[in-house]
């Protein structure tokens, strides 16, 4: 199976984040907005799946995280597959395109600001109308799951939670960047797929699929306040992505491969 080589993929990744910072705001809009849907998708499907094994739970919880984990990423391969923008990928790509100065500085942080601002909306769109409303996870033992799992995330300290976001990012631009050196849709789809359920796997921080799983657990009762999830979860996951993804990937291989 042919690949992409990665001093290929860096250009590739560049000119895909090129595209967006140059795509007129409407369309970008919807794109981001299709972004935080995808990825809450995924996490609805992970709440549904994961949170119906309570026996697993109690006998082999780490089969229940492999299980959330490995099928979390489809949110990640629909992004990349069927189109749409996701802010935690534009941390890397936009650094890149930027590094091999395609983009300014200013069109970075445009593209971060209003990515991060739409994403939040699609994620929202999916926990309150398509699992709240819907009554998918409204009830034992899929609540149950979904309020435990939200309540695990807001319990460490913000260093540790931003820890935790280094690590989630980095796997999900790592994901990106193998997800373009795919040049058919198992390619693309297996590549993308290995680091995203090892981010989940082990319980990392990612700010676009919180957006989807603390408000959900808000929606259907839990006993969480919007505040406390900004302050205690968003922000240093939020912060920890952008170091991940900015740095570990965007700026790592950007300087690898930049050819000037």
């Amino acid at each position: 199976m042919s690949y992409y080589q990665p001093a290929e993929i860096a250009t590739l990744f560049a000119d895909g984040s090129k595209a967006k910072a140059e795509m007129p705001l409407l369309k970008f809009f919807l794109f981001a907005i299709l972004g935080g849907i995808f990825i809450a998708l995924g996490g609805l499907l992970t709440v549904v799946v994961a949170g119906g094994m309570p026996v697993t739970m109690d006998l082999n919880p780490g089969l229940v995280k492999f299980t959330a984990g490995a099928l979390f990423p489809v949110g990640l391969i629909m992004v990349s597959v069927a189109g749409a923008d996701l802010f935690t990928s534009d941390c890397a790509g936009m650094v890149l395109s930027t590094m091999q100065k395609k983009t300014t500085l200013l069109a970075l942080l445009k593209v971060w600001i209003l990515a991060y601002s739409f994403n939040f909306i699609g994620a929202q769109l999916v926990a309150f109308f398509m699992a709240h409303k819907t009554g998918i996870i409204s009830s034992a033992p899929y609540s149950d799951y979904l309020h435990s799992l939200a309540y695990g995330k807001l319990k460490y300290p913000f260093e540790t939670v931003f820890l935790k976001g280094i690590g989630a990012n980095a796997l999900v631009c790592l994901g990106t960047w193998m997800g373009y050196a795919g040049k058919d849709i198992i390619g693309k789809s297996l590549g993308i797929w290995v680091p995203v359920m090892l981010f989940v796997t082990l319980g990392y921080e990612h700010s676009i699929a919180n957006m989807f799983f603390i408000p959900a657990a808000i929606y259907t009762g839990a006993n969480i306040c919007w505040g406390q999830f900004i302050l205690d979860n968003l922000i240093p996951a939020t912060l920890g992505n952008i170091i991940g993804g900015a740095v570990f990937i965007g700026l790592v291989y950007g300087y690898i491969y930049n050819k000037k």
